[in-house]
């Protein structure tokens, strides 16, 4: 017991020994200080500044020269039912009728009897008692702000054009042109005048042009980008009781589809129709046409399809629309 009770006093003793030990160590603590320097961070900032730029709207090429830059006379339209009389220099005569002056509408109508306004598209034909021309016939003044304007020119580069253009469309009559009338109407469906300026709006600009070598007559109609609307549209030419007339579109239920007007025509130009609206003293005595089909033209309705063409094609050279085509014999010749 004793060497346990030693071993054990030893041990306490060593316990007590490193006890006060560390009980006479005298333990100064001096605290470390840190000093933490400043980091100073600077910020750049690169600001890029970019300036916006408008690119200034333009007319599609097959538009003839309009507006203010091309001295025109334009009228302001917003939200009225207004028209502008235009009396010619020069007559024009309209399938056998001599006029010389036309209302400008600002519906997109021209008419040569009296000014219509506010009047509603229909199907042609109307069987009325006015002879007129519509590019786009519809409440224009209602949708947005918009410019309608026109001018007439005797003389210059616009004559040299406007002769090229028949002739092309119209070949084998040498015409040189001695007077044309151009209509425009550029509307914006805005009535913010800003919008309107900057042409940055859906918008609707259909022109028409009326050329004459003091015999024959001939109408460019043209459309550019023309937006949907909430409206009936009709678009072609009509005369008094309807003996000639052309329907290019017609829609009763609102004009959604006429954004695809500037992809229509009848001379392979998109957007730009023609027609011989007067034929001086020459009478059409026959026509030789070559025509080509995949259908089978011994079925009724592709036959029938085929006449209308060929009629729509004789009205373009100045046939009166007032006639029918029927098929007498048809003959097959290849296999």
């Amino acid at each position: 017991n004793l060497k346990t009770f030693l071993f054990t006093f030893y041990s306490l003793q060593k316990i007590a020994v490193i006890l006060c030990s560390f009980s006479l160590i005298e333990i100064t603590a001096t605290p470390e200080i840190t000093t933490a320097a400043a980091e100073t961070t600077t910020l750049t900032t690169t600001v890029s500044t970019t300036a916006a730029t408008t690119t200034p709207w333009t007319a599609p090429a097959i538009f003839y020269p309009f507006g203010a830059k091309a001295g025109d006379i334009e009228i302001l339209e917003n939200g009225g039912d207004t028209y502008y009389h235009v009396v010619f220099s020069t007559p024009f005569t309209y399938f056998g009728r001599t006029y010389n002056s036309i209302y400008v509408n600002n519906n997109g109508l021209l008419t040569f009897n009296y000014s219509l306004p506010e009047t509603n598209p229909y199907p042609f034909p109307a069987y009325g008692a006015v002879d007129y021309i519509a590019p786009l016939l519809t409440d224009l003044d209602d949708l947005g702000i918009g410019i309608y304007s026109y001018q007439e020119y005797t003389s210059g580069s616009v004559l040299t054009r406007a002769t090229q253009d028949i002739n092309q469309y119209f070949p084998g009559r040498d015409f040189t042109a001695s007077w044309v009338f151009v209509a425009t109407w550029d509307y914006v469906r805005t009535w913010d005048m800003n919008v309107f300026n900057q042409h940055s709006g859906p918008a609707i600009t259909v022109q028409a042009v009326l050329i004459s070598d003091g015999g024959f007559s001939y109408i460019l109609i043209h459309y550019g980008d023309c937006a949907g609307i909430p409206a009936a549209v009709g678009a072609g030419y009509d005369t008094k009781g309807s003996t000639d007339y052309y329907q290019i579109h017609y829609d009763p239920y609102g004009g959604y589809s006429i954004p695809n007007l500037k992809n229509t025509t009848n001379v392979g130009v998109p957007g730009r129709w023609a027609f011989l609206v007067n034929n001086g003293s020459e009478t059409v005595i026959g026509v030789q046409m070559k025509l080509q089909s995949f259908s089978n033209l011994a079925q009724r309705e592709n036959s029938d399809a085929v006449l209308q063409i060929i009629k729509q094609e004789l009205i373009k050279y100045g046939v009166s629309s007032k006639f029918e085509l029927k098929l007498r014999k048809l003959q097959k010749i290849n296999p």
